[in-house]
């Protein structure tokens, strides 16, 4: 087959391949350098996107500030996630690889640099929308380099590598900065990023070569300006559902619903914008790729796997601290175990992917998330063990485990590789969306519940305990449901795109 039947349209099957690999499922010494560099400085600047999470009530002493504010530094940072990563399948396709990451890696020690020095909370947080404008780009760069240098039959092995990336630093976060706070400043949990983030940054500039062909792409500024307003609308209102306001403390705030109504009806105008620019090959965001239905039914099973990783992220502590009346540090510490956990399974889950496919992988894993908020749903009380909590995070970290890997890499895979520059700014954008969705579901859930039985007499706690059981009980409907599209998800067959990837080999990145 060649190259040029490789599209989006191929049909998808499972495909085990066989016990001797030919040259086609090695990866080249030069490319894993590459993407072992690009996976390195991945784990950084991800790291740094929790790293604020238990630094907050410091934050708010000593730059005395009110909560609400404080929590910008967290919310800015999740926004400017959502408006720069769709734009990242443009840059990717206009400069090189080169250009793109010492781009990256420049913005990123730039806030960490005025970060570190910041001597109010405005500098703070503009320091920070410069980091996160570094770490946005970051992942994006890191998926299509990937799936550039890597044949069709080792991705699972090397996708596994990227789950190490996206489940041990979340969930180091906390635990490193409840470690810095304990004994240091604040400052410090950017001074000590700061040399390593320079690091990075240097071994890049000597090692990363091209592994793209740019081309001159004309920049759209309509779909610039309609992305960032409607991702970032969307993400914002997602993001503040729940938080209250000075006179409806328990509810949402009114500008909460209208950002959700005016990022959800300027997308609208982006995806009829991207529909017409998409014949010339001038979109900004390809929505070409969502023809594979392998590569839709993926991406909508990362959405619900996302939902319930970032919902029980933020619920857990919410429940531990105030609830069980925990630690911060102990906080971090007892969900840093099942962030390991994924760390260490995810590249066993991707050798795996590449000998049985995706079916014997995902009907398990969603199996066992669901089993675990049912349990969450029915267990949970104002005098729960913590251990009890521990184990369950365990275990729904080990199933969530067998979902990220197969997704990333069966939907990914699903597109031609043209495309693929789209499919990797597209699913980063997913990740955002469905967090920020996530958290409001469960956090919307948790506060109307505990509001109702305070109403009816409850005291705060159980109250709580009874809004935290409704939260993982809508979370363990929908992962039960997704169940469903666990069956209709496929590994794509590894010669589909084999030639297409043969351009991409020794000769397009030999002079690494």
């Amino acid at each position: 087959m060649t190259a040029a039947h490789t599209d989006e349209r191929t049909p998808v099957t499972e495909h085990a391949p066989s016990p001797t690999f030919d040259s086609r499922s090695a990866v080249a010494p030069h490319a894993m350098r590459v993407i072992w560099l690009l996976l390195a400085a991945a784990f950084v600047v991800i790291l740094n996107e929790t790293i604020m999470s238990v630094a907050l009530s410091e934050l708010m002493h000593d730059l005395d500030i009110t909560a609400r504010l404080a929590q910008w530094l967290t919310t800015a940072f999740m926004l400017t996630m959502a408006v720069v990563i769709p734009i990242t399948g443009f840059l990717l396709q206009r400069y090189t690889t080169r250009q793109v990451f010492i781009t990256a890696m420049s913005l990123f020690s730039l806030g960490t640099l005025l970060a570190a020095c910041a001597p109010g909370f405005w500098m703070l947080l503009g320091a920070r929308i410069v980091q996160a404008s570094g770490t946005a780009i970051m992942m994006p760069l890191l998926m299509t380099t990937l799936m550039t240098l890597v044949p069709p039959a080792a991705r699972g092995k090397t996708m596994g590598n990227v789950a190490i990336v996206m489940s041990v630093a979340p969930a180091v976060g906390p635990a490193v900065s409840g470690l810095i706070l304990d004994q240091l400043s604040w400052r410090w949990m950017f001074i000590i990023v700061l040399p390593i983030a320079l690091a990075m940054l240097g071994v890049g500039i000597r090692f990363v070569t091209n592994v793209n062909e740019p081309r001159k792409l004309p920049i759209n500024v309509s779909s610039i300006a309609l992305s960032a307003i409607g991702f970032g609308g969307l993400v914002y209102g997602l993001s503040n559902i729940g938080s209250g306001d000075g006179d409806n403390p328990q509810g949402t705030p009114l500008t909460a619903w209208v950002a959700i109504g005016v990022g959800v009806l300027t997308l609208v105008f982006f995806v009829l914008l991207q529909k017409r620019l998409e014949k010339k090959d001038d979109a900004l965001l390809d929505l070409r790729t969502f023809t594979s239905g392998n590569f839709s039914v993926s991406v909508a099973m990362m959405v619900v796997a996302m939902m319930g990783l970032f919902g029980t992220i933020v619920l857990l502590p919410i429940y531990l601290q105030q609830g069980l009346g925990m630690d911060p540090l102990l906080i971090g510490l007892l969900v840093l175990p099942g962030g390991l956990l994924m760390g260490v399974m995810g590249p066993v889950v991707g050798r795996l992917y590449d000998q049985v496919g995706t079916r014997p992988l995902l009907i398990p894993g969603t199996v066992i998330v669901a089993a675990v908020l049912w349990t969450l749903a029915t267990v949970v009380s104002s005098e729960t063990s913590p251990f009890l909590i521990l184990g369950a995070h365990i275990v729904m970290s080990l199933g969530l485990s067998l979902l990220f890997t197969p997704l990333f890499t069966s939907s990914m895979g699903s597109v031609r590789p043209q495309l693929y520059s789209h499919a990797s700014a597209i699913v980063g954008t997913v990740q955002q969306v469905a967090g920020a969705a996530g958290t409001a579901l469960f956090v919307t859930v948790m506060a109307t519940v505990s509001t109702g039985l305070v109403a009816s007499g409850a005291a705060e706690v159980p109250a709580l305990a009874g809004g935290v059981r409704a939260a993982f009980l809508v979370g363990a409907i929908v992962f039960s449901l997704s169940i469903i599209a666990a069956i209709f998800v496929r590994k794509p067959a590894d010669d589909l795109d084999a030639d297409a990837h043969d351009a991409a080999d020794p000769v397009a990145v030999g002079a690494l």
